[in-house]
């Protein structure tokens, strides 16, 4: 029966930590089965042409060594980078593992490394925002190209290091009842570790760094009426409100499945993790829609690309190539 052979374990970041080999996983494994193939190829296709469009518009209008666009560019990449293990998971999800173990290590490892490395370039790219705006004189004399590239190089390399644990730890196994499962096989401090890693350095920390920020951000622009500023800050403000409205509820749910008693089979939390981590998955696709219903400029770009070729109509006029940033 298909549904016996998937693993509760699944490969990546959102479920590292669920543990029902205790349980009868049937009802919940069923319900993956039926949702989740179909769920992430449409992601892992929206995904791939929103963020393409993004960096195409961004290589044709764009200046490409600007702070801004260097850690915009970052940031989709690291979006794409997670949007390519969908596909491995979906078959997953439709059956067993049948991609051998060092494609197990390395999907997992891309899995966390897209995830985190994401994480930290909006943390970044709030904090840029934070010295252009409250520190503008004084950051405008740092917050050139190279400050940019070597920021970004730290930001992969520690989000590299953080996602080798996957890569160490899962494995594939052939079970009896389930197949051949990639499965982490981490066990007790490690598995806390992992945890409370994942929701204190890549979720408390970075919402603490936004909610600064963007707080001190509001209140130089109330206090100055920074007129050309709103518009680069409300797109990063939605891009990063978005992002923990789309992750805030699965690292709360992972918390309190991480710690609840081994011997409880109740399947509610496990419901909870596959639907609060595919509202996460979300997050994948929705961030190209806002780059082009909130950023004006990004509008017009799409419009002249139309227009080239040929497929636009209207000419749209209100263009305007003296701005810096792509918001």
């Amino acid at each position: 029966m298909v549904t016996s052979r998937m693993d509760t374990s699944v490969n990546t970041a959102n479920y590292e930590y669920l543990n029902l080999d205790q349980c009868d996983p049937t009802d919940v494994n069923e319900f993956s089965r039926q949702v989740l193939p179909l769920l992430y190829y449409t992601i892992f296709i929206v995904s791939v042409v929103g963020n393409g469009v993004v960096l195409l518009i961004i290589y044709k209008f764009e200046k490409l060594n600007t702070v801004t666009n260097i850690f915009l560019i970052n940031l989709v990449i690291s979006n794409i980078v997670f949007t390519f293990t969908l596909p491995f998971q979906a078959v997953y999800h439709s059956g067993e593992w049948i991609f051998g173990e060092a494609l197990c290590k390395l999907v997992n490892s891309a899995d966390y490394l897209g995830f985190y490395s994401s994480i930290l370039f909006l943390t970044l790219m709030t904090f840029d925002r934070y010295l252009a705006v409250v520190h503008c004189v004084v950051s405008s004399k740092r917050r050139k190209g190279c400050y940019a590239l070597v920021m970004s190089a730290i930001m992969w390399f520690i989000s590299l290091v953080a996602s080798l644990e996957p890569f160490l730890h899962f494995i594939v196994e052939e079970d009896q009842l389930k197949g051949v499962t990639c499965k982490d096989s981490s066990e007790g401090q490690w598995k806390v570790f992992g945890l409370y890693k994942q929701f204190v350095v890549f979720f408390i920390l970075p919402l603490a760094v936004f909610v600064y920020c963007y707080a001190r951000i509001i209140v130089r622009v109330i206090s100055t009426r920074i007129v050309g500023k709103h518009r680069t800050v409300r797109l990063v403000f939605v891009i990063v409100l978005m992002f923990f409205a789309c992750w805030s509820p699965h690292n709360i749910i992972l918390l309190i499945h991480g710690n609840k008693d081994e011997n409880d089979c109740d399947d509610s939390l496990d419901y909870a993790l596959r639907i609060t981590s595919n509202i996460a998955r979300l997050y994948f696709c929705i961030n190209p829609v806002f780059y082009t219903f909130l950023g004006k400029k990004f509008q017009n770009h799409v419009r002249r690309l139309l227009e080239s070729k040929g497929l636009c109509l209207k000419q749209y006029n209100s263009y305007s190539g003296s701005s810096r940033s792509f918001a």
